[in-house]
């Protein structure tokens, strides 16, 4: 393995059986992720990205091709693996502290109980979230609640960080929020991390690359962009930097492009 090779997907194909019949989303799906890069993935609603993202995390079955994390071959769903989904998905007994270590019992069960809640307690206040540790679901916002979702994967010290449209409930002012939230917490470590997002914008500002999926079915890589910019990023410099607007036409050009194709048929 190298580090230009640490996540190795190559040629995945994914069917489901539809009342139509059998459907191809994606198909001959070819990647690599190189260690401690951000990689935002976007296309159009349908496209597959969640797919993608699903068979990385081990959740969806592979039907052709393969995938690699540091050289092992993804079989099913594991801790070396962070997921973070549109909905946190927390358990409305467990407080946000409680929330966090439960990932941790089943991640870490040679640590100590103290040991794993000083670990929680860590990324939560990293989160934002230190005077909100004893707080149940019901009483959090929709922010914080995926506040206590980033901070429940980043406790893992995953491999690999997978976000799936994580911010796509919120509001502008909070997602912009989170977004920085994200990105201050991901430097720390530069965990690799592989983003699903509609929002061109904000693959990126996050992103390393931006990987353009093909209009489905039958989806797979049709572009990478690289994202030259350097880091920290400011919004408000970004808005008025050429070099980003012109990464953000490439993006926008692309899918409007696949927009003009017909539809493949099956």
């Amino acid at each position: 393995m190298t580090d230009s090779k640490y996540v190795e997907i190559s040629n995945i194909t994914k069917r489901f059986e539809t009342p139509a019949g059998i459907q191809t989303v994606v198909e001959g799906f070819d990647l690599r992720i190189r260690r401690g890069e951000m990689v935002a993935l976007v296309g159009h609603s349908g496209c597959g990205k969640s797919t993608v993202l699903s068979m990385i995390a081990g959740l969806t079955s592979v039907d052709e091709g393969g995938i690699l994390l540091a050289d092992r071959e993804i079989t099913g769903p594991g801790p070396d693996r962070g997921v973070v989904f549109q909905a946190p998905c927390l358990l409305p007994w467990r407080t946000a502290l409680e929330n966090v270590t439960l990932g941790l019992d089943q991640a870490f069960p040679n640590k100590t109980a103290k040991e794993r809640r000083e670990i929680a307690t860590q990324n939560l206040e990293l989160m934002g979230l230190g005077d909100s540790l004893h707080k149940r679901p019901a009483a959090l916002s929709q922010g914080m609640r995926q506040r206590v979702g980033l901070a429940r994967a980043f406790s893992l010290s995953p491999r690999m960080l997978l976000l799936d449209e994580p911010f796509g409930m919120l509001d502008s002012l909070t997602r912009m929020e989170l977004e920085d939230v994200l990105v201050d917490v991901w430097q720390r470590n530069r965990v690799t991390a592989l983003l699903v997002t509609h929002d061109v914008d904000e693959a990126i500002f996050l992103a390393d690359r931006v990987v353009m999926m093909t209009r489905g079915p039958r989806a797979k890589v049709g572009k990478i962009l690289e994202v030259n910019l350097p880091r920290p990023r400011d919004r408000e410099e970004l808005e008025m930097d050429p070099a980003y607007e012109a990464l953000r036409e490439q993006v926008i050009d692309f899918l409007a492009e696949q927009d003009e194709l017909p539809v493949a048929a099956e």
